[in-house]
């Protein structure tokens, strides 16, 4: 994969559509583009059947589907930070591999970028809490209305506990819409 000057351009679908929640982790990310992924669909589900313990459900995946698009956000991290994103996204545990995508930003340029796909997933729903945080990314930064519905009209699996790492991002929105105020 090409850096090019220490940046290096990542695709993000999920959780990661949301700046804070990215943030949180990998500070150097930087807004690209918005951009599509042709004939990829966006499922959820658990890696070897089994539920995340970050997010008490399926969590999301892209896979190959001839016709369908999967839209999210080009991100640029520092290429030092990969190994955080390769932490965050379960690498070494075999969850999540990177793969290189090709992706279709708005301004019609095709730019090749770093993503993951889980491995040996089965299907299965996210929390209202994991979904909640990719719609409200996808919101945040201005995804098609049309595919902010498809998002919305995702099924969960109604888990109503404690989710600590969406309390982490609640307080890092908090804390950045007290910082942009002032």
């Amino acid at each position: 994969m090409e850096a090019g000057e220490g940046r290096v351009p990542y695709f993000a679908y999920g959780s990661n559509l949301l700046r804070e929640r990215l943030l949180l982790r990998n500070p150097s990310a930087a807004f690209c583009a918005r951009g599509r992924l042709q004939d990829f669909k966006l499922t959820f589900g658990h890696h070897q059947g089994r539920t995340s313990s970050v997010w008490h459900g399926g969590t999301a995946t892209i896979v190959q589907s001839p016709g369908d698009e999967v839209w999210g956000l080009v991100w640029k991290l520092n290429a030092r930070d990969i190994s955080s994103l390769d932490k965050q996204e379960g690498v070494e545990d075999g969850i999540y591999v990177p793969i290189e995508v090709d992706v279709h930003a708005e301004e019609g340029t095709v730019l090749t970028c770093w993503s993951y796909q889980m491995k040996d997933y089965v299907c299965g729903p996210p929390s209202p809490q994991y979904k909640k945080v990719i719609c409200m990314g996808a919101k945040q930064n201005g995804l098609p209305t049309e595919y902010q519905k498809k998002l919305e009209a995702i099924e969960t699996n109604n888990y109503a506990g404690p989710v600590p790492i969406l309390e982490e991002i609640e307080a890092a929105i908090k804390a950045n819409k007290t910082f942009c105020i002032e």
